[in-house]
C-alpha cells in the first residue's frame, strides 16, 4: 500500500504517477486499451450568423514617473515558440473551418458508480448529462437501470424502495422489475384487469466491468460491447488498487482538463506530501502519437527525464495514465491512474478514481480505505476553487477556449488536444465547449427541489432539508456531500465513529456522576480517570468525524 498511497498522494487530482516512486524508463507499447481508427471526418464552415465573437483585450502597463526601460523586440517569434496560439489574435479571426465527425453522445458507455458502493436496500438516483437515471439491485443481485421517473405521474423512482427485489414507486405503489422495466403491480387496478403495456418504465443497459458500473444511454441502437472500456493493466496479476469517488461542482470538461494537466501539480498541491513541491515546476515534454474521433494518446514527461508516462483519453470521458517500470529485482511492473469522468449535469461532474500497481505491498490490507480517502478529498479541495471559478467564467463568456486560454506548448498539450477533440464531436452532445466551437445547453439545468432516496437518507439529518419548492441541492463544496455519501467505506466509518462518540459521551457523563456519588477516594479516582479516558475517546472520534465533514482550507501564506 505504501507505493499505492504514494501514487495517490503524488498524483493529486491529475493523471500523474509521481516519478519518485518509479524508474525513469520509457514504457513499452502496452496500453490500457486501444482506440480504433475511423475514416477522415468531413469539414464544415461555421455560418456567419452562428459565429461567436469576442472583443479582444489588451494588457496595459501602469504609468509611472520613471522613464520606461529600453524597448525590447517583442515580435511573434517567441510567442509562436512557446504558445499554441494567441487568444488576442484568435479573437479577431472571423472564418473558422472545423473538422467534425459523426457522433451521438447516447451511443457511449458512461461510468456510473463503483459496484461495491451501490446500496443493497435502496435505489440510487444518478445523472448523465441532464438525463436522470435510477440504479438498484434486484432480487437476484443483478443491477438494473431505469429512467428516474414513474410512467404514472412522473414521481422519482429513486425516492422509492426495493420490495421483494422489485423497484416500487412510493407515490402510488407501482412496481417494476427486469431489464425491460416491466410494470408488475398496480395496487389501484381493478381485479382481473391487465396492466397496460404503456405502464413500463424506460430501461437502460447496465454492465459491471472490473468493478465499475457502465450505462449505455441509447434506446435506438443496441449496446456496443466493443466500446466498453477494458483496462489491461488493471487485469494484470497482482494488481493492487485504491479507488475513490467524488461529485464535483464544475463541468466534466473542466474536470478532465484538470486531470490531464500535470503542470499544475507542483504548484497547486505543493507540500501535500514530501514528494510534491513547487520547486519541481518545470517545462514538460509531450508527444502525441494517436488522434481520432475516439480520443487521443501519447507520451509525456519532464525535460530532464524524457517521455516516461503514457496518457490516453478515450471517448466519452475516460482518462488513463500508465507508467511501466522495473523494480530492484528486474521485474517489470505497471502503475496506473484511471479517471472516469461522468457528466452529471450542467456545472456538475462525478469522477471515479483508481490508482494501482502490479507490485504488491504487504501492509495494504492494514490501512483503512477511509483514511486514504482523506488525502484524495484534500487534493480535490485544493483545486476546487480554481475550477469552479473557471467554470463560472467560461459560462459567462460563452466563447470557445481559443479566445480565452493561453496554451503553452510545454504544459498544455493535452488540454488543447481535448478541446480540439470536442470540436470534432461536440455537435453530438447536449452542450459542449471546444477550442474553436461551442454549443450552449438547450434545456434548463436540473435542480433538485427535494432530497431523493438513498442519497437523501445518507446526507440529511433529519432526512428532510427544506420544504416543497425550496432549493435542495447537496452542497458539493462540502466533503461530506461530495464524497462521503457516495462511499460505503467512508459513510460506514462516519456512522461508526459517530455512534462511538455518542456512547463515550454518555459514559463520561455517567462516570462523572458516579464519581460525585462515590464515598471512597479510590473509587472517585478510578471513576474520574475512566471518565477522562472516555473524553479522550470523544476527542479522537470527533477528530475522525471532522475529517469526513471538514474541507481543506488554504492559509495563503508561505
Amino acid at each position: 500500500m505504501e507505493g499505492v498511497a504514494m501514487a495517490l498522494s503524488s498524483s493529486s487530482s491529475s493523471s500523474l504517477l509521481h516519478p519518485l516512486i518509479l524508474s525513469r524508463t520509457r514504457p513499452t507499447n502496452q496500453y490500457p486499451f486501444s482506440i480504433p481508427t475511423f475514416p477522415p471526418p468531413a469539414v464544415i464552415t461555421n455560418s456567419a450568423a452562428n459565429r461567436l465573437r469576442r472583443r479582444s483585450s489588451k494588457c496595459h502597463a501602469v504609468t509611472t514617473s520613471h522613464p520606461p526601460p529600453p524597448a525590447m523586440d517583442q515580435n511573434s517569434d517567441n510567442d509562436e515558440a512557446v504558445l499554441f496560439g494567441d487568444p488576442l489574435i484568435e479573437a479577431g479571426r472571423s472564418e473558422e473551418r472545423v473538422a467534425v465527425a459523426d457522433y451521438d453522445w447516447t451511443e457511449e458507455w458512461y461510468p456510473l458508480y463503483f459496484a461495491r458502493d451501490v446500496p443493497d436496500d435502496a435505489p440510487l438516483g444518478l445523472t448523465v448529462f441532464d438525463k436522470q437515471v435510477v440504479v438498484y439491485r434486484d432480487g437476484a443481485g443483478q443491477f438494473r437501470c431505469y429512467e428516474d421517473r414513474c410512467p404514472h405521474r412522473l414521481a422519482k423512482l429513486s425516492e422509492g424502495q426495493i420490495t421483494d427485489g422489485k423497484l416500487e414507486c412510493l407515490y402510488h405503489g407501482w412496481q417494476f422489475e427486469g431489464g425491460e422495466g416491466k410494470c408488475v403491480k398496480i395496487p389501484q387496478l381493478p381485479a382481473g384487469s391487465t396492466i397496460p403495456k404503456s405502464a413500463c418504465v424506460r430501461s437502460y443497459e447496465i454492465r459491471d466491468s472490473q468493478g465499475i458500473l457502465w450505462v449505455w444511454m441509447s434506446s435506438r441502437t443496441p449496446p456496443n460491447a466493443k466500446k466498453l472500456p477494458w483496462f489491461e493493466s488493471v487485469a494484470k496479476p497482482g494488481y493492487q488498487e485504491v479507488s475513490t469517488i467524488h461529485e464535483l461542482p464544475y463541468d466534466h470538461s473542466i474536470l478532465l482538463e484538470n486531470l490531464m494537466d500535470p503542470a499544475h501539480i507542483p504548484i497547486s498541491h505543493d507540500g501535500t506530501d514530501t514528494s510534491t513541491s513547487r520547486k519541481e515546476a518545470q517545462p514538460l515534454l509531450f508527444e502525441v502519437t494517436e488522434r481520432s474521433d475516439r480520443g487521443f494518446a501519447g507520451y509525456w514527461g519532464r525535460e530532464a527525464e524524457g517521455l516516461t508516462s503514457f496518457l490516453r483519453f478515450q471517448a466519452p470521458c475516460v482518462l488513463s495514465n500508465v507508467r511501466e517500470y522495473t523494480d530492484a529485482n528486474g521485474e517489470k511492473h505497471y502503475a496506473t491512474g484511471l479517471f472516469l469522468c461522468r457528466p452529471a449535469g450542467q456545472g456538475k461532474s462525478m469522477v471515479l478514481v483508481q490508482f494501482g500497481t502490479t507490485k504488491g505491498f504487504k501492509l495494504a490490507k492494514w490501512i483503512p480505505k477511509w483514511f486514504i480517502h482523506n488525502l484524495s478529498c484534500k487534493i480535490f479541495e485544493q483545486d476546487m476553487g480554481f475550477l469552479s471559478s473557471q467554470n463560472e467564467v467560461l459560462m459567462k463568456e460563452k466563447v470557445p477556449t481559443k479566445k480565452l486560454y493561453i496554451n503553452l506548448r510545454s504544459s498544455d498539450t493535452w488540454v488543447l488536444e481535448y478541446r480540439k477533440w470536442m470540436d470534432k464531436v461536440g455537435h453530438g452532445m447536449p452542450y459542449h465547449l471546444g477550442h474553436s466551437t461551442i454549443s450552449l445547453p438547450q434545456v434548463p439545468a436540473v435542480v433538485e427541489q427535494a432530497p431523493a432516496g438513498f442519497l437523501a437518507r445518507a446526507s440529511a439529518s433529519p432526512p428532510a432539508k427544506g420544504g416543497i419548492m425550496e432549493m435542495h441541492a447537496p452542497n458539493l463544496t462540502s466533503r461530506y456531500f461530495r464524497h462521503v455519501v457516495h462511499c460505503k467505506e467512508c459513510l460506514g466509518a462516519f456512522r461508526t465513529f459517530n455512534a462511538a462518540r455518542n456512547v463515550l459521551s454518555g459514559a463520561a457523563v455517567a462516570l462523572v456522576a458516579l464519581a460525585i456519588l462515590a464515598s471512597q477516594r479510590q473509587w472517585k479516582a478510578f471513576l474520574l480517570v475512566s471518565a477522562g479516558l472516555c473524553l479522550a475517546g470523544v476527542h479522537f472520534t470527533s477528530t475522525v468525524i471532522a475529517t469526513k465533514t471538514t474541507n481543506f482550507i488554504r492559509d495563503h501564506k508561505r
